[in-house]
């Protein structure tokens, strides 16, 4: 393990080598020709008359980012807990790093970083001696954690704040070093549940570009998110999960061309259900949805005839090109859940 390396050669572990920040969505390195690090297969877990997971099935790739869609209560972050064996699972089999969960969850989480929806920060303490506490949780000496701490809250662009007290940190900062203190052990694989959820754009880019670095350092990273474009920025591959199940996985052009058309026309403005109901059906468009005061229109040509004839009778006119929010309303409807 290069954390055990790093401590026997006496030097900080690789966790933010370079400075390194991929355009585009990240692509595994070398995943095709490793074991996945994760496999989940058949997952079931009861809370009472709630089947929070009914027969989950998963893997991940070595160096990929994965993402897990899916709205309020699809069973997201019931299955991060299982698989970081911070609950008993009813039935299915978990492998993290070729280990058994949850029988050897101890020996995993040495080994994994974990970025929580709450950021869990010590207030009593500095920001430096938040990541120094915490790296004696993994057994790591005080030494090596110190060698850690600045290429850390560099990495975090919270070098400026080494003794700060957490009470004097913004909502991004903190979550900043959430990520941060995530990677004190140099984890092999990282889980991070919705991690920029309540962050302004900024913050959110930033942790989007650290991310990036990580994952061309060669990290493994599994993520839960209720952004669609952030599922769009990090994910070379992603699973949707609805009721418990999978019910869909790919990247995110293979996910649109299998359950979306290739452009929506968004229609807006007074007397818009009116319209659609006298115009129906709608010429080039392949169905249709009304929500609220918006039309939308699926299509395969962005300039189907419907698109100007709407124009031309007073409607507000958007086109533009499906993306993973369409497919995710499309698989999991646009009830709102709770």
């Amino acid at each position: 393990m290069q954390a055990a390396q790093a401590a026997q050669a006496g030097r900080p572990a690789p966790v933010t080598a370079g400075s390194r920040s991929s355009a585009g969505t990240p692509r595994p390195s070398g995943a095709d020709s490793a074991d996945p690090v994760l496999v989940v297969r058949g997952l079931v877990k009861q809370y009472g008359s709630l089947r929070a997971l009914d027969g989950l099935d998963f893997e991940v790739r070595r160096g990929e980012c994965f993402g897990l869609l899916g709205p309020n209560g699809a069973g997201k972050s019931t299955a991060l807990k299982l698989v970081l064996g911070l609950a008993q699972p009813d039935a299915g089999e978990i492998r993290v790093l070729g280990l058994p969960v949850p029988q050897r969850a101890r020996e995993l989480r040495r080994r994994a970083g974990v970025v929580p929806q709450a950021d869990a920060l010590d207030p009593d303490f500095t920001v430096a001696e938040n990541l120094l506490v915490f790296g004696r949780y993994f057994g790591l000496s005080d030494a090596l954690v110190r060698t850690r701490i600045d290429p850390l809250l560099e990495f975090a662009g919270l070098l400026g704040k080494r003794d700060a007290k957490i009470t004097e940190l913004s909502g991004g900062m903190k979550r900043r070093l959430t990520l941060a203190r995530a990677l004190v052990n140099d984890p092999e694989i990282l889980f991070l549940d919705e991690p920029t959820t309540g962050l302004d754009p900024q913050a959110r880019h930033l942790i989007w570009d650290r991310l990036r670095r990580l994952l061309a350092d060669g990290k493994t990273i599994v993520l839960t998110t209720h952004f669609m474009e952030e599922a769009e920025r990090l994910c070379s591959r992603l699973g949707v999960v609805d009721h418990g199940r999978l019910i869909a996985e790919g990247t995110t052009e293979s996910l649109i061309a299998a359950h979306a058309q290739p452009n929506v026309v968004e229609l807006s403005g007074d007397g818009v259900a009116g319209w659609l109901h006298a115009n129906a059906p709608l010429a080039g468009v392949s169905h249709h949805e009304l929500v609220g005061e918006t039309a939308f229109l699926y299509c395969d040509d962005a300039e189907a005839p419907a698109a100007a004839e709407a124009r031309g009778a007073g409607l507000r006119v958007l086109r533009r090109p499906a993306n993973l929010e369409d497919v995710f309303l499309e698989l999991t409807g646009r009830e709102l859940r709770d």
